[in-house]
Formats: structure tokens, sequence, C-alpha cells
């Protein structure tokens, strides 16, 4: 498997290319504002197949550069349905835009428990939503990796004050992620990475920012 990280945009937003060592057949997930050249430079280096493009959330600075790497590599779009229209009409979830970002076609819809092949990487959807409606995260079981996108981050959850944050949501999120293998590696939206088992928190998570 491989994992590389991307930090870039006005949020230190982190974009992922995740591929397959063997086919070296590749996703990108999360294509944050000024990812592009950095992505692009590194599956030509790797000789990696750009196959698809999976977003954990629509809100900004999570697609600034999706419009870009559709158009360029001509591949398909997945999000979830509740977050897919602010992907085809940025700004539409009532965040205020920090920069000018360009729509993009939405070519599938994500599900609970949809898998997904990279390769002979599977990777399973969760639906966690909360920071927005229409949150995912993207779970590899064989390989104990989670890509987590805003749900959960080493010592944190993603902003509940957002327009379309619901709390109750969330913490019904942070419960079923806590469940997962204490060894699981978490891949977030911004910051470092973690372990399930380092965020034991999660279980009360309404309590302590509720």
């Amino acid at each position: 498997m491989i994992v590389q990280k991307f930090t870039s945009g006005p949020r230190e937003t982190n974009a992922y290319v995740l591929g397959c060592s063997k086919t070296k057949k590749a996703i990108v997930i999360d294509p944050a504002p000024g990812s592009f050249d950095a992505l692009q430079s590194f599956l030509k280096k790797n000789q990696l197949t750009l196959t698809q493009i999976y977003l954990t959330h629509s809100h900004f600075d999570h697609i600034g550069d999706l419009a870009r790497l559709q158009k360029e590599y001509e591949i398909p779009v997945f999000v979830h349905e509740k977050d897919a229209g602010n992907v085809l009409n940025p700004g539409s979830d009532g965040l205020p835009l920090l920069m000018e970002i360009s729509p993009a076609k939405v070519d599938g819809y994500l599900k609970e428990k949809q898998e997904i092949e990279i390769g002979f990487l599977k990777m399973q959807v969760i639906e966690t939503p909360g920071h927005s409606p229409g949150g995912v995260c993207f779970y590899i079981p064989e390989q104990h990796v989670i890509f987590s996108g805003d749900t959960l981050f080493q010592g944190a959850m993603g902003n509940l004050s957002l327009p379309t944050a619901k709390a109750e949501d969330m913490w019904v999120s942070l419960e079923k992620l806590s469940h997962l293998p204490k060894e699981t590696v978490v891949y977030p939206g911004h910051g470092p990475k973690t372990t399930i088992g380092q965020e034991r928190w999660m279980t009360k998570a309404k309590e302590i920012f509720g």
C-alpha cells in the first residue's frame, strides 16, 4: 500500500494519494487548494495511474483543486449525496470561500459499507455526518488504516459551529469510529496522523464538547 500526504491551502488541509503497490493504481482523497502540482509530481515519479477521486466531504478546503484534477486526468469524482451540492456549486453550504473554487462534476454517490477497490486494496465507506451532512471516512480493514476527513483529528474533531454541522450526528459518528481496532492508523483531514486507540475520548465526546 502507498499512502502519501500533501498539506496545502489556507486551512493546511491534508490531501492524500492512496495507491496499490502491486498494480500501481491510485486514487486521490480530498484534493485541497494548492495540492495539484505536488500530487501530479508524486504520481509521475512513482508511475501511478490515477483512476478516481474520493471526497470525505465537500468543504472548500477539501475540494480546492478538484476541478483541475478531474479535468487533467478525466476521472470520476465520488462524494456522499448530502455533500454533492457543494461540489456542483461551491459555497452553497454557507461557508465563506477564501478563494475562487471551480465547480466539478459528481459521478457517483458514496454510501455506508460501500466497498471500493484500488488494485488489490479494498476500502470501505463509513458514513460519519456531523461536521458536514455527508461526511464519510474511508476504512481499509486489512491494512488497519482509516482516512477520517474532518470527523476525527489527533485529540479533536471537526468544527461543529458551521452552518451545516450537527452535533448530535457527530456524537454518533465518533462512537462508531471508537469501535474500530485500536491499532487502526488515522489519517485526518488536518494535522498529524494518530490511532483509534490514542483517541479514547471519542466515547465521551458529547460529555466533553457538548
